[in-house]
């Protein structure tokens, strides 16, 4: 049975649990096996083709804008007490800045944003120039990519909502799937076995074969 078959069984099986009075995030287990975590650090952006959730940006610019939550340097003061930086931190799924911000922001907020998986990247979120254009396109960007930094053997990312129909759950899942096994040293041979979960249910375990 392929792959495809198998998570829309496991989302069957998913379905059939109590009801919650909210909309249960669903969660992606990749257990890893013959993969040395310390030797291969991997560090990913992976486009999925459905969004889950409209995603909170904040931005380090120069200047403020109107179409996005700004810190301009000369507010980075208000930030020197580490309480206050991590409830700010807190506020937001994700940040971007301005290069020629970025040394202050590193000093300010790096001790903060760096172990919340926060920092502004040169692959997703570090931008030269700041127009409308670059703002939109870089919004639409970040509201369809996951973030995967590979800490242990087990990757778990969100990866859905349990509201969002079969398929682009399915959909969501294969992309991340099909990107990491590209990276992997030994690719399929890396993947000892999948599991998807709502929020509040038991794991689906899938053997790949």
């Amino acid at each position: 049975m392929e792959l495809r078959e198998e998570l829309q069984n496991a989302l069957n099986e998913l379905r059939k649990g109590k009801e919650r009075k909210f909309d249960q995030t669903v969660d992606l287990m990749i257990n890893l096996q013959k993969f040395n975590v310390k030797k291969t650090p991997l560090n990913l952006f992976i486009t999925v083709p459905h969004k889950m959730k409209k995603k909170v940006i904040g931005a380090f610019l120069e200047v403020a804008r109107k179409d996005i939550e700004t810190i301009t340097p000369d507010q980075f003061k208000k930030y020197n007490d580490k309480k206050v930086i991590k409830k700010f931190v807190r506020k937001f799924d994700f940040f971007i800045a301005q290069a020629s911000v970025m040394p202050k922001v590193a000093t300010t907020f790096g001790k903060i944003l760096g172990p919340a998986g926060k920092m502004p990247s040169p692959q997703l979120g570090i931008i030269i120039n700041v127009d409308d254009k670059t703002i939109e396109e870089l919004k639409t960007k970040i509201a369809t990519n996951i973030k995967i930094k590979v800490k242990e053997p087990s990757i778990k990312v969100a990866i859905a909502k349990q509201s969002m129909k079969d398929s682009e759950i399915i959909e969501n899942v294969l992309a991340v799937y099909n990107n990491l096994v590209k990276v992997l040293p030994r690719e399929k041979e890396n993947i000892k076995n999948i599991e998807l979960k709502f929020t509040m249910t038991k794991p689906q375990k899938i053997i790949l074969k």
